[in-house]
């Protein structure tokens, strides 16, 4: 069972990000403040979620939390600043977009660069273990699949309906053969899959 907070003195945001190890797209990111009383017998890391149930999650997240936003940064960007620094600035950036300012934030992973004044508490794997990471971590990742669904229109060969840009063995052999887009970040290294086998 999922925990409601960390700490109950302040006005808490679940912040996490979705897309941090693909090579192609941005990377999202969400921050949900839920009322103390949510509870879901499904809620859980996106992760561990079928598609399915993470879009119904999805409608239910959205209609009952205090407060959410999602944020993204590009590859471009992503470029130029680095992944691990991306994912905090997207979720600066969903902070920045709610429309309460949280008091406290619980951050998905290890590291965080401080938002403004607001304490935070990093949490490893902390979107299997809070509910409002949890809830976080389903809003970047289903925001970042309609984007990639979007985008794979433009370039079907890449698969990007299927993988959503993560670095499976089509998308890397379409990468080596054909060459990149402008929605893959170019700072990553691309392996060729046929090295695997040795």
């Amino acid at each position: 069972m999922l925990l409601g907070r960390y700490q109950y003195d302040l006005l808490e945001a679940g912040c996490d990000e979705a897309g941090r190890g693909c090579l192609a797209g941005p990377v999202f990111a969400a921050a949900v403040i839920l009322p103390d009383d949510f509870e879901h017998e499904l809620l859980n890391d996106s992760k561990q979620l079928t598609e399915e149930v993470r879009y119904q999650l999805r409608i239910e997240i959205e209609q009952k939390a205090v407060v959410y936003a999602v944020a993204s940064v590009d590859n471009t960007e992503i470029d130029k600043i680095n992944i691990l620094n991306a994912s905090f600035l997207a979720m600066h950036r969903a902070i920045e977009k709610l429309s309460l300012i949280p008091q406290f934030l619980i951050i998905d992973g290890n590291r965080f660069n401080k938002y403004g004044n607001v304490p935070h508490q990093c949490i490893v794997e902390g979107d299997a273990k809070y509910l409002s990471i949890a809830a976080a971590s389903i809003l970047a990742k289903t925001y970042r699949d309609d984007y990639m669904k979007q985008i794979a229109a433009e370039h079907p060969e890449y698969d990007w309906h299927k993988n959503k840009g993560y670095p499976t063995i089509k998308h890397r052999e379409t990468i080596l053969k054909i060459g990149v887009t402008p929605y893959h970040r170019l700072t990553f290294r691309v392996t060729d899959p046929q090295l695997e086998l040795f």
